[in-house]
């Protein structure tokens, strides 16, 4: 079964919490995941499935941890066609940087040819004190749209 990349960025741990909910409740359905709490670019497998999510820090910056992947892939310009993206946010409404360091990492990736699936899950933590229940329903909805691509890989 083809694996499925867990990608965080994370400042106070929600991200990697809702990682490893999806990572737990995909395992269930039969798929195999990897997570990765701010991984080098070295560490990564560039094809297949990607899911990432990160917070805001600051002033609508990335979570520190990441930080380092992102600085990398605008300095070694990796060929990131043969990834299918999914990107999570995770902010607070009140910032008018509300989930910016989701948009930025998911502008990057795509440059770099990664080829997003579905909308980005923007969860707003003042509507949801359980960030895992939306992204929960965005996942099942992801998985539907790359169904053709995991038959591709068999």
């Amino acid at each position: 079964m083809t694996s499925i990349t867990f990608i965080t960025g994370s400042t106070l741990g929600n991200s990697e919490y809702v990682a490893e909910h999806l990572s737990e409740k995909l395992t269930e359905m039969g798929f195999v995941t990897k997570i990765f709490h701010g991984p080098q670019l070295s560490e990564l497998n560039l094809s297949g499935l990607w899911c990432v999510i990160t917070s805001t820090h600051g002033a609508g910056e990335l979570p520190d941890n990441i930080k380092p992947l992102f600085k990398q892939i605008i300095e070694e310009q990796p060929d990131l066609s043969k990834i299918r993206l999914g990107s999570i946010g995770l902010g607070s409404s009140d910032y008018d940087t509300f989930c910016h360091g989701i948009k930025k990492l998911d502008q990057e990736l795509t440059l770099k040819g990664a080829q997003r699936i579905g909308e980005i899950l923007k969860i707003d933590v003042l509507k949801h004190e359980n960030p895992e229940d939306p992204a929960e329903e965005w996942i099942k909805n992801w998985i539907n749209l790359n169904k053709n691509f995991f038959i591709s890989c068999g």
